[in-house]
């Protein structure tokens, strides 16, 4: 006659899979916190450089400080804490941008990320 297992011992690892999700959990969510960070900063990057492009171009055609500012803080919310430097260096019309590096979400910052730009200086044909 075969023996009567124990409940206990019938069970098994019933449940493991229940404990190894709990403890895997908070691993998983700070791999995707770090890679949300990592695409953050990488766009901190291209708007950065991108805006300071924008700048120099306005600042080159029309020669105007205000024009410049204007140009880089045309797509770029405020929540990037946005600081613009323009001006001109001999024929070129130069522009620095300075943007800050979001932690999780923009407006958040422990840091700051550069662009510049330069552009020739344009004068209408007379």
């Amino acid at each position: 006659m075969p023996s009567r297992r124990s409940g206990r011992a019938h069970r098994g690892d019933r449940g493991q899979v229940a404990v190894e999700f709990v403890g895997m959990v908070p691993l998983i969510l700070l791999l995707v916190a770090a890679v949300w960070e990592c695409v953050l900063i990488g766009y901190a990057f291209s708007l950065a450089g991108n805006a300071a492009d924008e700048a120099a171009r306005a600042g080159a055609v029309h020669g105007d400080a205000g024009r410049c500012e204007a140009a880089a803080k045309e797509h770029i919310g405020d929540a990037w804490n946005l600081r613009v430097e323009c001006g001109r260096s001999g024929d070129i019309y130069t522009a620095k941008v300075r943007l800050g590096i979001p932690v999780l979400f923009p407006g958040l910052d422990f840091g700051d990320i550069d662009g510049t730009g330069g552009a020739a200086m344009e004068r209408e044909a007379k």
